[in-house]
């Protein structure tokens, strides 16, 4: 009888090893792989992009028009509105 009782405890203790331990981590882990391997994705697809944009030729930066002065005439006076 005692032997019956230690079994089922042993037992029990197993249960709730496998239950509420191991297969929450395992779980967890593979979660916690499929977040790296997904960022690590991310990541490589980002640095694609930012190569391909290198290798693009880039426009040359166009000079800047120079800007016309208006005469003193084209001054139109404003009032403000409340």
């Amino acid at each position: 009888m005692l032997r019956l009782i230690f079994y089922i405890f042993i037992g029990w203790i197993l249960y709730k090893l496998v239950f509420d331990f191991i297969i929450p981590v395992y779980r967890s882990t593979k979660h916690v792989r499929r977040q790296v391997r997904d960022m690590q994705q991310h990541m490589q697809e980002q640095i694609r992009q930012q190569q391909q944009q290198q290798q693009q030729p880039q426009a040359p930066p166009r000079q800047a028009e120079p800007v016309r002065q208006r005469d003193k005439g084209d001054y139109i006076d404003f009032e403000e509105v409340k």
